[in-house]
């Protein structure tokens, strides 16, 4: 299956210039960023001419910060350093400057030192800016990178500059509003680049390829031929070292307002009348717009409980370190959704995600309607066949299957289900690429398709905010429980078997 920009990829040859990564000392950085770019570097992916400048406020050296980062790669990359040449052709593109973000005068040192090394390295003030670091700090690192005459707006030499916003992108609708409207003072909307590093994984861009490369699905991706939806993505982790976190932010913010909503929007959106960035994103707040209001009647909540993952016990989320003994945080969700256009009007979209669960899986599950009469028992000691199923499994074990209904050998005419598989690894010989290796070729090329925009992001804390601040009205000592290790509260099972459904068994 051909990536979804390949063609436009390879047409859009990045310019020299600087990365610079805010927060440069952090988990983010050692943990997904350099790791990423050094597999570039090995894949000859990178820009010609590229500089890596990492910034936090530690004050070390230029050769500290590469020990630093190596020890990441070694720790974190698929396949570690590798050939040491390699990486001493690597770490000539790393520096480093030491900044205190809260000081106006850090900022005023960095342009100098990045002026140098852009004048040394022709880069010509292209440069893009990843906040990597607290999301509290996005608005005020943003005003000083301004202040300090790095916006780079209106540069003589033709230069540029993008800002890289990781998430969570605010905490609710207004507080989204109000950080694009602190951004805004001084970056265009054109600069700014928000991340869903969701959208940079190969598998989801697939799925338009899927939808709009093959003329056999198109035609029954509706109302007509589809039932329902379903949408998981599950995790086996809990909330580790982000308890502190997790307990301001909750499944909804969490997982919810980007990730999910974003694999909805793949999946419902029309075609875009051509393939660019604006277009795409065009269509994706169309299903947002279309979107009902969230009744709380339509959603259900959970919290996990002490159980066993891999038959290692673990404790409950209140147990965990940072969270409250009482606390009523949601670690599960689920939502109905429905799209009210002309293409999904009565179709309902179910969505769940939460920790702690049995599997490890993000899938989207298309749950076709049955046959209008059937002449057929089923083979399994069950009433009824099944429905044709087609599922994108995002991770971890990408690829496409469709479940089919078939006829075994033998005398007796029943028939059972059987799927046909496509597995990413297996077609191409290779696991795809990393997320984020994606997304930061993307933002070094000025391509915005795989980040979000302003409107999808106000459009999708809209939907959000109103059940966010309706289970928080109600919050009281309980919250529906379930156990580790298994797939969330048993009021989510009523949830869905109401409208006669049942959740995938994954």
């Amino acid at each position: 299956m051909e990536s979804l920009r390949e063609s436009a990829r390879a047409a859009a040859h990045p310019e020299r210039s600087v990365l610079v990564i805010f927060g440069a000392t952090g988990d983010l950085n050692k943990r997904k960023l350099i790791p990423a770019l050094y597999h570039l570097h090995v894949n000859r992916r990178l820009p010609e001419g590229l500089l890596i400048v990492g910034s936090a406020r530690s004050a070390v050296s230029d050769d500290d910060f590469r020990r630093q980062m190596r020890e990441a790669i070694e720790r974190f990359s698929r396949g570690g350093i590798g050939n040491e040449a390699e990486w001493s052709r690597f770490a000539d593109l790393l520096h480093y400057i030491p900044a205190n973000y809260r000081e106006p005068d850090s900022y005023l040192r960095m342009k100098d030192r990045l002026y140098k090394l852009e004048r040394e390295h022709s880069t010509e003030g292209r440069r893009v800016l990843y906040l990597a670091i607290p999301p509290d700090q996005y608005a005020p690192v943003a005003r000083q990178i301004a202040v300090a005459g790095l916006a780079g707006r209106h540069q003589e030499t033709g230069g540029w500059t993008r800002l890289v916003v990781e998430k969570p992108f605010g905490t609710d609708l207004d507080t989204a509003r109000q950080l694009n409207r602190e951004l805004h003072e001084f970056f265009d909307e054109s600069q700014i680049y928000r991340i869903d590093h969701y959208l940079g994984k190969e598998t989801v861009q697939n799925i338009l390829v899927f939808r709009f490369g093959n003329a056999v699905f198109e035609p029954i991706w509706n109302r007509r031929y589809v039932d329902y939806v379903q949408i998981t993505a599950a995790e086996t982790v809990g909330v580790e070292s982000r308890g502190g976190y997790y307990e301001q932010a909750g499944a909804l913010r969490d997982m919810f307002q980007n990730h999910l909503l974003q694999l909805v929007c793949m999946t419902a959106m029309e075609p875009p009348a051509f393939f660019a960035a604006d277009a795409v994103h065009d269509e994706k707040a169309k299903v947002l717009h279309a979107i009902r209001p969230i009744s709380p009647d339509e959603a259900v909540r959970g919290q996990y409980g002490a159980g066993e993952i891999n038959g290692k016990p673990v404790p409950g989320y209140r147990q965990e370190e940072g969270v409250d003994s009482g606390s009523t945080t949601e670690t599960y969700a689920a939502l109905k959704l429905w799209i009210d256009n002309w293409r999904w009007q009565g179709v309902p979209f179910y969505l769940r995600s939460g920790k702690r669960l049995a599997k490890r899986v993000t899938e989207i599950a298309i749950h076709f309607k049955k046959p209008p009469l059937s002449f057929f028992q089923s083979c399994a000691a069950v009433d009824g066949l099944g429905s044709n199923v087609l599922v994108m499994r995002i991770q971890p074990d990408e690829g496409v299957s469709l479940t089919f209904e078939v006829k075994p050998p033998g005398p007796e005419v029943c028939v059972n289900s059987l799927s046909l598989d496509f597995d990413y690894e297996v077609a191409f010989g290779a696991a795809p690429p990393e997320a984020y290796e994606t997304l930061l070729v993307d933002a070094l090329r000025g391509d915005s398709t795989l980040f979000t925009r302003q409107d999808w992001v106000e459009l999708a804390w809209s939907l959000l905010t109103p059940l966010i601040d309706a289970w928080h009205k109600t919050r009281s000592d309980f919250i529906p429980g379930y156990p580790a290790g298994s797939w969330g509260p048993k009021e989510a099972d009523a949830f869905i078997e109401k409208d006669g459904h049942h959740w995938r068994k994954l």
